[in-house]
């Protein structure tokens, strides 16, 4: 910017859209201080540098608030976590299961895991057929990713509210 360019000749352009060619950067700096704005360095890389005569404070004002209004528009993904263990009785299951479909309901993924301690490390495939006793009840409710798989010490299936249930 300004007087940090080090190239000896630029292509420049006005704010306004004028061309001002392929001038030298003392030139541009020249009419960008007439014009009481910056030159700023736009394509370092291209042969010759491209530079800009504009309102360098403006520029970045602008982008900082188009920034801002590109976060308002984005959806928070909110993840709820329901933990099962691979000794669970079926009404633990159930239990567990009405919370998830809950959490489903308001729109809500839901990451259903298994811990698996001590000796039930040996046996992953343990923690599986748990998530896979518990899928059939979050079916209609819920799109899954994928299959349950482990990772570290737990076994995890992630579920997607379906469309339709989305309040």
């Amino acid at each position: 910017m300004n007087e940090e360019i080090t190239a000896r000749e630029v292509r420049c352009t006005g704010d306004d859209g004028t061309n001002y060619g392929i001038i030298s950067t003392r030139d541009a700096q020249g009419t960008a201080d007439e014009l009481g704005l910056d030159l700023v360095l736009i394509a370092p890389d291209a042969k010759p540098p491209v530079a800009k005569i504009m309102d360098y404070g403006k520029f970045k004002y602008q982008q900082e608030k188009k920034k801002k209004e590109a976060k308002k528009k984005q959806k928070v993904i909110v993840v709820k976590e329901v933990k099962f263990s691979v000794k669970i009785a079926e009404n633990d299951i159930n239990y567990k299961v009405k919370h998830a479909i809950e959490f489903l309901e308001k729109g809500y993924h839901v990451k259903c895991r298994v811990f698996l301690k001590g000796r039930e490390m040996a046996h992953p495939e343990a923690g599986a057929e748990v998530l896979e006793r518990v899928w059939p009840m979050l079916e209609e409710y819920g799109t899954r990713d994928a299959l349950p798989k482990q990772e570290g010490r737990f076994v995890n299936m992630m579920v997607f509210p379906k469309a339709e249930n989305k309040k």
